[in-house]
């Protein structure tokens, strides 16, 4: 690396022996300009007593100690007026020294820090942004950086049209482009074992509406068991507009909802009910009634509600596939999250596995290790069952990893388990008796 020290005309006397010379080092360097720097100002021990060091590929300039307002700075260019604390250290291979820059648009006066330009906001994303690229881990892809995570909510696919100032999908069919982002993120949600929470359109306010475009929409496939719909939107107050209500989608606050329910209760518990309150949120853009809530209820979408004592709470605790005519084991949002989380502790809890001899001494091991975490998740009460062998059961023996399993590498572990189910109505039986009651 060449480095040429300079120095000012007004300094000669004291640098004359470095003049303008090459360096071939930064280690060669040192010593000299440590000499100029001291021999500068030998009154100040600012300078007198400066230290300079090489760090990686830098010299590192530290100034003695001193109660002085000296100021040493290193420029691009010297003028014949330059006083003894202008030493200048240029070359092809230098850094600017980047300490003192400040943030924002406007140049630092005696820096290298230029003038900034000012950004431009950009245009809104569309469908094919948000999706993104797997390879190229973008749009919501980018998740693949993270090496887990268990509940996906994607606000902006709601925007399907300018509703209450708010700037659509720009795609040429918003409401076709919404569904394909939640489709796309219900697939990347079943690969990596996540849900995903859904808001309703922002342009549907009645219930008649969503309920049509439920139906029409298609996300109850497969794939739906790993995602949930909720409507209405919510309203909150908007720092950016003086604080006056805006409706934005609800699945935000479901997300700290279903992280509160984990945290407290645990994942078998469903995020709903009288204790499920939206903390955060003044008011339901639309407030429905019981009648409205059987309707939409047995299709599949949880209904947020409005109650005088309890406040706003969710009120319903389905998956996309949870309607009353799809009979799905995946009907209730609990269940479904509950086999998420156990697919994936067991799949990092057996990562010791890898390698071992396959054989009995193994499996043993195995039912003893998954054994004990299903015991604790049952006496946490997750399983339905008074016992464990009611609730849970671990397999992991020479019917589940046969011969060929052994010779192909592959070890064969069967775990079941009987969900709760949430109790979504309470019957009440009520009978008169005639006569008198004996005591």
């Amino acid at each position: 690396m060449d480095v040429t020290l300079t120095v000012g005309t007004d300094v000669q006397t004291h640098l004359a022996t470095l003049g303008n010379v090459g360096f071939a080092s930064l280690a060669e360097a040192r010593g000299p300009l440590e000499e100029a720097i001291r021999a500068a100002a030998p009154a100040d021990s600012a300078f007198a007593q400066a230290v300079v060091s090489v760090v990686d590929n830098r010299l590192r300039v530290v100034a003695g100690p001193s109660e002085s307002e000296a100021v040493l700075s290193f420029a691009t260019t010297l003028d014949d007026g330059d006083t003894a604390d202008d030493l200048i250290l240029t070359g092809a291979n230098s850094f600017a020294n980047v300490q003192n820059y400040q943030l924002g648009q406007g140049a630092v006066a005696g820096t290298a820090q230029a003038a900034g330009a000012a950004g431009a906001d950009g245009t809104p994303p569309d469908a094919a942004e948000l999706i993104g690229s797997q390879a190229a881990r973008t749009g919501f892809h980018a998740l693949e950086a993270v090496d887990l995570f268990n509940i996906l909510a994607i606000p902006r696919a709601a925007l399907v049209s300018n509703v209450d100032g708010a700037v659509p999908l720009a795609d040429a069919d918003p409401d076709a482009a919404s569904l394909a982002i939640h489709q796309a993120a219900l697939d990347y949600c079943t690969r990596r074992r996540a849900f995903y929470l859904i808001d309703s359109p922002n342009n549907l306010d009645e219930v008649q509406e969503v309920k049509d475009w439920f139906l029409a929409s298609g996300l109850s496939g497969s794939t739906g068991r790993n995602g949930a719909l909720y409507f209405p939107r919510v309203e909150l107050p908007d720092p950016l507009d003086e604080f006056r209500l805006r409706a934005i989608g609800a699945s935000g606050t479901i997300a700290g909802l279903y992280a509160r329910t984990d945290a407290t209760r645990g994942v078998w518990k469903a995020p709903a009910g009288t204790e499920a309150s939206l903390n955060g949120i003044l008011r339901l853009e639309a407030k429905l009634s019981d009648s409205q809530n059987g309707a939409l209820n047995p299709l599949a979408i949880n209904v947020l509600r409005d109650f005088p004592v309890f406040g706003r709470v969710a009120w319903g605790a389905r998956t996309l596939v949870g309607a009353d005519q799809q009979a799905s084991e995946w009907k209730y949002v609990p269940v479904r999250r509950l086999a998420l989380f156990l697919e994936e502790s067991l799949y990092r809890g057996t990562q010791w596995v890898v390698f071992e001899p396959n054989d009995e001494p193994l499996w043993a091991q195995i039912r003893l290790n998954l054994g004990a975490f299903m015991q604790s998740l049952f006496l946490q009460g997750a399983f339905q069952g008074s016992t464990p062998k009611d609730a849970y059961l671990v397999k992991c023996d020479a019917e589940t990893t046969t011969q060929d399993d052994i010779n192909r590498g592959i070890v064969n572990i069967v775990v079941g388990f009987a969900p709760l189910k949430p109790a979504e109505f309470v019957i009440l039986k009520i009978q008169q008796l005639a006569g008198r009651l004996e005591a």
